[in-house]
């Protein structure tokens, strides 16, 4: 396995586990609510990424190109992933277009990407493949073109034979692809997951990604005989490394599932961990809440959970009440304490910036008694964390200031963008988010330029409020849209505050309604609150801009009222 001690037997992400050793373990189950689960073996994985790579080149794809996969999450886009690093190109996962987004402004947002970011081809699906093509000024290749060199899912369960692995895995252009990489090179891109608009691509090396790998797995004391459970978008930094690169590199198995299908069905994820016995899964804070409420008693009657290790909290703020909420739901299933770990990670280190030691609970920190704050535990080996004030000067323990970080996992860059410098004149990266640290653990209290996260999504508020300047009887100019912490449901909730000229109730009703239809079509978001007001409510900074702070309060204090 890929450890801190064993780091300089690894040069790049080909000489993962999975791809040295072509065998019958399984490298990854795929499971579904209405399907039968698919074994694919290392040896299965190394022959359709091979193949998947092959037919890649012969669409004229070559190393160092960058390769846009956007279609629905499944084995299909995990070859292809590995494909295009097995070509040498640079793979990109990007999220789908669901009923949800208006098309166009999804096409758009894809198009700036491709001409700014010089993307070489896009892969989709062969339903999506002629909306996207008159749209894109690249290729767009669907999974038809693929499908010459490429193992059919049914099939896949029976490759056995080594001499199907030979053709791909010796000789020819794959063998000199591979070769001429280098630990400098990058390896793929993650896009920011913001809700509209032009997504910076983090740039991220082979030898990143590897230090991050090593070190977070020693972090995580991770084990040969550990099993991963995931069902997290692949284009988001958690479900990309820790619920799929880092399975598949160390060699451990990887049981996956659809994100939408865990959405509709989420017992599904406690079937998955009792029949494979599970031991490691990373859930963003909101997911804790919604198997707690949504899942029925009846539904995990008989499974244990008591084969897992750690349930690990990350991406969002983490809420000492969704803890409790899940351990309370789910101690009859063999959920302890112990196994409930937290991480703060982001795109930009790669992924964990710290993590909680297993075995034991995360700590809280009372210092505020009716806001318990939740550790995020000590930074992983390789990473340093401070915690600046506003001058860029160091602050001691218990001391809220803004996080930068220092680490051998850090991106190369953000893609095309040298508008864009991430870093200090020494090295260092301004996180923008807001917290501190005590007794050696990390406790992260906020963001500093007003972002919220809903449900696991980064949603930036100045996106929702060009969404909802433009719907008609709303004052161009005059909305503001800000988080609202919700106890019950476990994250930010959105709010929505317009001002109108609109007299009577009907009008008002109308455009409230309009304001939630437009938000969710664009942004695949939900707002929770909508509260239209008259000519000159909302308050301005001395600059002349919102002031959001300000305005959150006044509402909050009208809300109080009622």
């Amino acid at each position: 396995m890929l450890t801190l001690s064993t780091r300089t037997q690894y040069a790049t992400l080909l000489d993962a586990e999975t791809l040295r050793a072509a065998d019958d373990r399984p490298a990854i189950l795929y499971v579904a609510s209405d399907a039968p689960p698919i074994t694919v073996s290392r040896r299965a994985f190394a022959a359709a990424t091979a193949a998947a790579a092959t037919s890649l080149h012969e669409l004229g794809l070559r190393p160092r190109d960058l390769v846009v996969i956007a279609h629905t999450q499944s084995l299909e886009s995990i070859f292809a992933f590995w494909g295009a690093l097995r070509l040498g190109a640079i793979p990109s996962m990007f999220p789908t277009l669901t009923e949800k987004l208006d098309p166009d402004v999804y096409m758009h947002s894809m198009a700036e990407l491709a001409r700014l970011s010089g993307v070489a081809a896009v892969l989709t699906t062969d339903d999506f493949a002629p909306t996207l093509r008159p749209r894109l000024p690249c290729p767009v290749f669907s999974s038809s073109n693929l499908k010459r060199n490429y193992p059919q899912i049914g099939q896949i369960q029976q490759i056995s034979e080594p001499e199907l692995i030979v053709p791909f895995s010796s000789g020819g252009f794959l063998q000199s692809a591979e070769s001429a990489q280098s630990a400098d090179h990058i390896a793929f891109l993650q896009h920011s997951s913001g809700t509209t608009g032009l997504q910076k691509g983090v740039a991220l090396s082979h030898a990143a990604v590897l230090n991050q790998v090593a070190a977070y797995s020693d972090a995580l004391w991770l084990r040969e005989d550990d099993v991963v459970v995931s069902w997290l978008p692949l284009y988001h930094d958690m479900g990309l490394i820790a619920g799929f690169l880092l399975p598949l590199i160390q060699g451990i198995p990887l049981v996956l599932m659809s994100p939408f299908d865990w959405v509709q069905h989420p017992a599904l994820l406690f079937r998955a961990i009792h029949d494979h016995r599970a031991t490691l899964c990373w859930l963003p804070n909101f997911a804790y809440n919604h198997c707690a409420r949504r899942i029925r008693r009846r539904d995990t009657e008989g499974l244990s959970a008591a084969s897992m290790r750690l349930f690990i909290n990350c991406s969002e703020p983490v809420r000492h009440d969704s803890h409790t909420l899940f351990l309370e739901r789910f101690a009859a299933n063999g959920v302890r304490p112990e196994m409930l770990g937290v991480s703060y990670a982001m795109a930009e280190n790669t992924f964990a910036v710290t993590q909680t030691p297993p075995g034991q609970p995360a700590r809280l920190d009372t210092v505020d008694p009716l806001h318990p704050r939740v550790s995020c535990g000590p930074t992983i080996p390789g990473t340093e964390l401070r915690v600046l004030d506003d001058e860029g000067h160091s602050l001691p323990d218990r001391f809220v200031g803004q996080l930068a970080i220092r680490s051998d996992c850090l991106l190369s860059g953000y893609y095309r963008r040298p508008d864009l410098q991430p870093f200090t004149a020494d090295g260092w990266f301004l996180t923008g988010d807001r917290g501190y640290v005590a007794e050696g653990e990390v406790y992260v209290v906020g963001r500093s330029k007003d972002l919220i996260i809903n449900a696991g999504k980064n949603i930036y508020p100045g996106d929702i409020e060009a969404i909802v300047n433009e719907v008609p009887g709303v004052h161009t100019g005059r909305a503001v849209v800000f988080g609202v912490a919700d106890e019950r449901e476990g994250t930010e909730l959105i709010a929505v505050v317009a001002e109108t000229g609109a007299a009577d109730a009907a009008a008002r009703q109308a455009i409230a309604r309009a304001i939630r239809a437009a938000v969710a079509q664009r942004a695949a978001v939900t707002v929770s609150f909508v509260h239209l007001v008259g000519p000159r409510w909302l308050l301005k900074t001395s600059s002349g801009k919102i002031a959001r702070a300000a305005n959150r309060d006044k509402w909050l204090r009208e809300i109080e009222k009622r």
